[in-house]
């Protein structure tokens, strides 16, 4: 029927091939969902250019309606009564300013907004005129003819939903696999039925990327890609939840603009607003929010904004403006908003002292900021446990102290802490009576993260080395079951655009080169296992193209030998541990999976890889050396200090019996059929929404009693387990990163830790009195969390039993730090992650 361009908001323009079937489509749904006496007089204000003027040209006139030619939307304000204007069509924006004004006719009974998210204000605003009968959130993508779904905003509505798909359209919220997922939970949006578009005119590849297969539709129907972000509530309405592509990542943390804007737009002195994430010199991107009307103040919006968001998320920025800047279209310029200028430092103090400066610099370090000043605080800034010890552990490089975990929750400020550490500095034991000496050291002890360990060093090389106590039981587990997938560790990216595929085999390995992790295999000697390093002879590839078939036979091959090679097994003594495969769907896409086993990795190691692969990737394609400075120790290293550290390990091995004296090691939670005599790894992945409003209750609660979210749901996890095993006693397991030393934080292997936490319920125990328990715990385990899990079975001699992992049998897990590389960028490409099958559990339950 036509082509119509996209905005090019973010990217240059496509040209979206509409069929006649979409077009009648969407005008036979208009014709059932305007009221008759709208038709009288429908406002024309939009240029021809933008999608939205198909449905208020050619509906009114199809079924013998009258339009209101003006100007733009404002130009409403300027008719009269006489005009007959009864339904007004714009984008929320103008209709704000309409209603501020108080200039709309009083004809007028229907606004038809969409082309942006509507806010709450803007809606109650309208009807606020008095004559307005009914507000439409009118919502859809120019790929699927206009309006796809629609919903009549109720009058004091706290949240604009999109409603219902219209006609017969159909409104699918997938996962990044692309299975529904559960109602209330978040995912992505796809769109089907008559409304679907041909594709972009002249780019096979951008359709066959935003066009796919409809799997829930007739044969041979299609989807559409939406990028936004949805969830479909118990009602069967969709609630539009931002922009994916305006996710990013600050400080590691990946971040939904949207959710930001949200929370702005609910308080009452924001009519609009819009957050970017601006880089700064160094390439860092930091958090803007713009607001409009002016008179926004920033004093009031930042508590609003730490009531309801993580700290990272609270902008760095608030500019107030008079009005956003618009397109043509009336959609918000983001191109055209102004440069903020150097981040607020109305609030900065900077270091005073030595101890404060040398804190700010390993603060600025670790949370990647670019000052830290005195009176700031570690935890608004972005930090929790697990970089609370890596702080930890750069103040016993630099101050030569063992400083405790929990003073960076009774100091938080830098110039508190730096105080602490200046009196751990100038405490001088030898003045100290003996009775004095000995509290000091019991009180020391008791809270001491890796005190008296020794530095990581390089070990001479020439024969085996030693594997580590966590390598070794893994190694045992392989030797039950050999060839397992359930100790995998998967990583898939989709890349678009002109791949150099000799820079990228040539970066990888580099990778391999450098780590001598990845070139290692394992040996059994005397019934244990050893590491055998093998020498670097390069890397080996495997390409495989897919192309032939078309775009949606290279998807559905890529997608059947992701889920293949996932699941393939390693042989741990021939090798090698780590594989890559690059699959070409073609010229300018492809996908590359990474599959390493657990023995030499962890999650941790994945990021370490990612980052690697940028920068190695960057340089090859350009014929520069590699940027990277070499390591200055490797993971078998860490292996033999670890097994040298043994005896160093008993100090903090007396806390763990005395924490774990007496405690149930069988969670037995009820089940649906019988424990089989053998447990397996087969398992199954289900996704829960938890919605903005408990996760603002879950922070709250956290700030109000010294705690940290991750405390508040594992407290919460403990005690739901023990009301389903009928306990008062709770063993969970909650894995951490385990990179105590700084010297191991670049490097890639097997260093995670398990930690058994423990919770203990008294009768009539409040949930803050279970609280502060657990906050305690936690804070200890994390002090001697040096003692390997393997150490601790051992330790505790627990009956070997098949069908039950040791010590626990339930998993707790908080995905709240990036790994180090944080966000894979590969020079000249789009890279996107692939969704890899999660079909296995190491224990009987992980949340």
């Amino acid at each position: 029927a036509y082509v119509i361009y996209t905005s090019g908001s973010t990217g240059r323009p496509k040209g979206v091939q509409i069929e006649q079937r979409g077009a009648v489509t969407l005008l036979h749904w208009m014709r059932r969902w305007v009221p008759e006496e709208e038709l009288r007089g429908v406002l024309f204000s939009t240029s021809i250019s933008f999608d939205v003027s198909i449905a208020e040209l050619f509906f009114t006139l199809c079924w013998g309606g009258r339009l209101v030619l003006v100007e733009n939307a404002l130009s409403l304000a300027e008719l009269g009564d006489d005009a007959g204007v009864v339904r007004a069509v714009m984008v929320p924006a103008a209709a704000a300013e309409l209603a501020r004004l108080g200039r709309v006719p009083r004809t007028v009974r229907t606004f038809a907004l969409g082309g942006e998210p509507l806010p709450p204000a803007t809606a109650e605003a309208v009807y606020a005129l008095g004559h307005v009968r009914r507000v439409e959130n009118l919502y859809g993508p120019t790929e699927d003819t206009t309006y796809s779904c629609a919903w009549i905003v109720p009058r004091g509505a706290e949240r604009v939903l999109i409603g219902h798909p219209v006609g017969n359209s159909r409104g699918y919220v997938l996962d990044d696999a692309l299975r529904p997922v559960p109602a209330g939970a978040r995912g992505e949006l796809w769109l089907a039925g008559g409304g679907v578009s041909r594709g972009y005119r002249g780019r096979p590849g951008q359709t066959a990327e935003r066009y796919l297969p409809d799997p829930f539709g007739p044969p041979g129907s299609r989807m559409y890609r939406t990028g936004d972000l949805a969830r479909r509530l118990e009602s069967g309405e969709l609630d539009y939840l931002g922009r994916a592509d305006f996710q990013v990542k600050v400080r590691g943390f990946r971040i939904e603009l949207g959710e930001i804007e949200s929370v702005l737009l609910a308080h009452p002195a924001v009519d609009e607003a819009v957050v970017v994430a601006l880089p700064d010199d160094e390439g860092a991107h930091r958090l803007v929010a713009y607001v409009s009307p002016a008179n926004a103040a920033a004093a009031e919006l930042r508590p609003h904004l730490a009531a309801s968001l993580p700290d990272y998320m609270v902008p760095s920025a608030l500019v107030a403006l008079d009005a956003l800047p618009r397109t043509p279209n009336g959609k918000v310029d983001r191109a055209a908003l102004p440069d903020p200028g150097a981040p607020e430092a109305s609030a900065y103090v900077a270091p005073r002292t030595m101890a404060e400066e040398a804190l700010a610099e390993i603060w600025v370090e670790v949370l990647k900021l670019e000052r830290a000043g005195a009176t700031d605080n570690f935890f608004a800034l972005g930090g929790h446990s697990l970089l609370a010890t890596q702080v930890v552990s750069r103040v016993r490089a630099a101050f030569g102290v063992e400083l405790p975990l929990r003073a960076l929750f009774e100091h938080p400020t830098l110039e508190s802490l730096a105080a602490a550490v200046e009196d751990l500095l100038m405490a001088d034991l030898e003045e100290m009576d003996d009775a004095q000496a000995a509290a000091a050291a019991d009180a020391s002890a008791a809270d001491a993260s890796g005190a008296g360990l020794s530095a990581v060093v390089p070990v001479a090389r020439g024969g085996d080395l030693p594997a580590s106590l966590q390598q070794e039981r893994l190694w045992f587990i392989e030797q039950m079951d050999p060839g397992t997938a359930g100790y995998n560790v998967a990583s898939g990216l989709a890349l678009h655009g002109p791949l150099d595929a000799a820079a990228l085999r040539r970066a990888l390995g580099e990778i391999v080169r450098r780590h001598e992790a990845l070139r290692t295999v394992f040996a059994e000697v005397e019934g244990r296992p050893v590491q055998r390093v093998r020498p670097f002879e390069g890397f080996a590839l495997a390409v495989e193209d897919l192309s032939a078939g078309g775009p949606e036979a290279a998807e559905a091959a890529a997608g059947k030998r992701i889920a293949e090679e996932s699941a393939r097994g390693f042989d741990l003594a021939e090798g090698p541990l780590f594989r890559a495969t690059l699959l070409r769907l073609a010229a300018d896409r492809h996908a590359l999976l990474l599959v390493l086993h657990h023995v030499i990795s962890d999650g941790w190691s994945m990021g370490v890889l990612m980052g690697e692969l940028s920068a190695l990737y960057a340089a090859f394609r350009r014929s520069l050396p590699s940027p990277l400075p070499e390591l200055p120790v490797q993971y078998g290293d860490y292996a033999a200090w670890q097994r040298a550290e043994a005896s160093a390990f008993e100090r903090q091995m007396a806390w763990w019996r005395e924490h774990l004296d007496g405690a149930p090691h069988v969670l037995d939670l009820p089940t649906d059929r019988p424990r089989p005599p053998s447990r397996s790894v087969r398992g199954g992945h289900v996704g829960v929404g938890l919605d903005a409003a408990a996760l603002r209750r879950v922070k709250a609660l956290a700030h109000a009693e010294g705690a940290t979210p991750f405390m508040v749901l594992l407290a919460a996890f403990q005690l739901l387990l023990a009301r389903y095993a009928g306990t008062d006693d709770v063993l969970v397991g909650t894995p951490i990163a385990g990179r105590t030393r700084q010297e191991t934080e670049g490097l890639i292997g097997f260093f995670v830790n398990t930690l058994v936490l423990r919770a203990r319920m008294a009768p009539g125990q409040s949930f803050r009195e279970l609280l502060a328990v657990v906050r305690d715990d936690v804070l200890s385990a994390f002090a001697h969390q040096d003692v390997p899990f393997e150490r601790l079975v051992d330790e505790y001699q627990v009956e070997r039993d098949l069908a039950r992992t040791p010590l626990y049998q339930a998993m707790f897990s908080l995905q709240n730090a990036a790994v180090t590389g944080g966000e894979i960028q590969l020079d000249g490409l789009e890279v996107h992650g692939l969704a890899v099958p999660f079909d296995t559990s190491k224990t009987d339950l992980v949340l």
